[in-house]
């Protein structure tokens, strides 16, 4: 244990702080002057550190805790709720610029936590896409003008985020606790825990999740179906004239694009037409260019003898008729390829504007027309055979939902009789806490069919009666303070082994009782802490001796200020503190002989 760390307090100095405590301390620490090897941290518990700066009366405190049952003892104002405080100011509790210690810029709360792999914490941290291998820290910054900061392993999160991890990691019962045990709606799922014990309620709880997800999918199917099937029984007369006539149109993929294709070129045709025509008149007929040169050609031909370059010049006409016949025909195959026909210009266009009309129509590419001439075809179809599709859908649902009652009423069973043992269970435990005349009760209760859900068709609270002839009601309305802390020990240790946040917190759970109440408190406190890290703030003697460590907490004055210390004991200082409890300033020798007697 290290209290009062000096020299800590700046930024640095923290991460110092940490990566020297992970390499050189890996000690857990059991008690003033007692440790144990690396090999026990195996075991660890849950809260390893506390860390707590400038908070109220604390200046500078650092707290190694060790699992078992840890006790916190000292006077009355000493400053035991200041560490509580301070604690649910890391676990994200409302942060109260009170907490900042006179003349402190900003109170800083670090808690360290060492947990297995699958703790519930990382799955909710990976969540939140912070993933963390080795110890989870929760941190606060509480400035004095009272804005705050919140952070899990360096990283800043959100108030709520950091509430949520804290109560996956700590749970703390106190005089006006409103969480945990004394919630109504985490009631069934801790009759859940308990009855999978003793009963298999586990696997029951799993098959009516999953007898309710396939009901839930069965219906939904069905109400599609439904849906559709009156959406199309409403518009049967827009659907058979739609699919009439788009199966008339008979629309291919590709169409549109080809024929705008065709068309443009054919357009381009038609404009060159009258060119074309003049051209073709001055090449061909009686008077044109070929029939001139054609002529012109005999007649050199008859006098060619006459000169040399007659002769020549016949050669040349000779070429040019050919050169003009080839011109010809080329023409020929340009208008025939240029399609100006009018006729044939005008189908085209028609059957373009049919094609882009229907896919306006209907809000679509033109492309698209064929798939959907095939899908209006099969809602048309389904509408002849729909009624038959949707009774086949009703029908599995109606199989599904009686599927998920008849799992369902079986959880019930369970679940009343995991009610049962759970209330004998407690039972055991209230005499003994001085609550012998109060009763407990489980409350299974039917709910209607609106609220049935993947956990089952019933919720369960838990009830009490304090007095003989009193009515039952909820924990928090019924019980006293006293009364209240002592049932939520009794459940807590009936609940032992349901799982919980792996550090409880009692605070005065003792309160108002002593003698053989208070021995039976520490018992079953040490008994919870069997199975999980227990730390409990007391005035009792009896409880105290049932710690496996104990600190005291005690408030010191020093150039002119006070400050709260936390003093780790050692088995004689811990015989004097137990003594001081029995016999208050003036410690007897008698007072140390009982307190042998209890920490024996």
């Amino acid at each position: 244990m290290t209290a009062g760390s000096p020299g800590l307090s700046e930024a640095a100095a923290y991460r110092d702080f940490w990566c020297w405590r992970k390499q050189k301390h890996h000690l857990l620490v059991l008690s003033a002057g007692e440790t144990a090897d690396e090999t026990a941290c195996k075991d660890a518990p849950v809260l390893t550190l506390l860390d707590i700066r400038n908070v109220v009366l604390i200046e500078a405190l650092a707290l190694d805790f060790a699992g078992g049952l840890s006790v916190l003892t000292g006077e009355t104002g000493a400053g035991k709720s200041i560490l509580l405080d301070a604690l649910g100011l890391a676990m994200g509790a409302r942060g109260d610029a009170g907490l900042v210690r006179s003349g402190a810029d900003a109170a800083r709360v670090t808690a360290e936590f060492s947990v297995g792999d699958d703790h519930p914490a990382r799955a909710l941290l990976a969540a939140n896409d912070i993933d963390i291998d080795g110890p989870i820290i929760l941190r606060r910054q509480l400035k004095a003008d009272g804005g705050s900061r919140a952070y899990i392993n360096d990283q800043p999160v959100s108030a709520a985020l950091l509430r949520e991890a804290g109560a996956a990691l700590v749970e703390i019962h106190g005089q006006s606790d409103d969480r945990g045990l004394l919630a109504a709606r985490g009631h069934r799922a801790l009759l859940d825990g308990f009855g999978g014990l003793s009963g298999g309620l586990g696997g029951a709880v799993a098959g009516v999740r999953a007898a309710w997800a396939h009901w839930r999918a069965a219906a939904a199917a069905e109400a599609e179906a439904a849906a559709r099937l009156d959406a199309d029984a409403r518009d049967r007369e827009w659907l058979d004239h739609a699919v009439k006539e788009l199966t008339a149109l008979a629309a291919q993929p590709g169409e549109e694009a080809e024929l705008a294709e065709t068309r443009a070129a054919m357009q381009k045709g038609a404009r060159l037409t009258d060119d074309l025509a003049a051209i073709d008149a001055l090449l061909s007929g009686h008077d044109g260019g070929t029939a001139k040169l054609a002529a012109a050609a005999r007649r050199l031909d008859r006098i060619g003898g006459e000169h040399p370059l007659l002769g020549e010049a016949l050669d040349c006409l000779d070429r040019a008729l050919v050169e003009a016949g080839e011109a010809e025909s080329r023409l020929a195959a340009a208008v025939q390829a240029l399609d100006a026909d009018p006729a044939r210009l005008e189908a085209t266009e028609t059957r373009l504007f049919e094609l882009r009309a229907m896919a306006r129509k209907h809000r679509v590419d033109a492309d698209a027309l064929p798939a959907l001439a095939e899908a209006l075809q099969a809602r048309a179809a389904a509408l002849v055979a729909g009624d038959d599709g949707v009774k086949a859908l009703a029908a599995a649902t109606r199989a599904a939902r009686a599927a998920y009652v008849a799992a369902a009423t079986a959880l019930g069973t369970e679940r009343r009789a995991a009610a049962t043992r759970l209330d004998a269970a407690v039972a055991g435990e209230l005499a003994p806490l001085k609550l012998d005349a109060a009763r407990f009760r489980t409350v299974v209760t039917a709910l209607p069919e609106a609220e049935w859900g993947p956990e089952g068709r019933e919720r369960a609270e838990f009830e009490i009666a304090t007095n003989p002839g009193a009515p039952f009601g909820p924990l928090i309305k019924i019980a006293s303070g006293g009364e209240l802390s002592r049932f939520v020990l009794a459940l807590k240790v009936a609940l032992a082994e349901t799982g919980s946040a792996g550090t409880l917190i009692f605070d005065e759970i003792d309160r108002g009782v002593g003698g053989a109440v208070a021995s039976a408190i520490g018992e079953r406190l040490a008994r919870l802490a069997a199975g999980t890290q227990v730390l409990v703030v007391t005035h009792s003697p009896q409880v105290a001796a049932r710690g496996a460590h104990q600190w005291r907490i005690a408030k010191a004055v020093s150039d002119g200020a006070t400050r709260t210390a936390v003093v780790p004991l050692n088995a004689a200082e811990r015989r004097e503190e137990i003594a001081r409890m029995l016999s208050g300033a003036d410690v007897t020798d008698e007072a140390r002989a009982q307190a042998a007697r209890l920490l024996g």
